[in-house]
């Protein structure tokens, strides 16, 4: 299931208050500026610095390829 368009809206990275890109099939949502990944689970996005995983080149590139 898709996140809710407004949600989307209002979403930022938690740590340098940024856009993110969102990923619904992959249940991600991605922070290009400092390379990191925060995951959808059940639907709730866990925006939780500590959880977040940063991404290698290899992948960054994927990601905004994606984007």
């Amino acid at each position: 299931m898709a996140l809710d368009p407004m949600l989307l809206e209002i979403l930022a990275c938690p740590d340098d208050k940024g856009p993110l890109y969102y990923f619904p099939t992959e249940d991600s949502l991605y922070n290009p500026r400092l390379r990191r990944r925060y995951t959808i689970t059940d639907d709730i996005p866990v925006m939780l610095i500590d959880d977040a995983e940063t991404v290698d080149d290899a992948e960054h590139e994927r990601l905004t390829a994606l984007a």
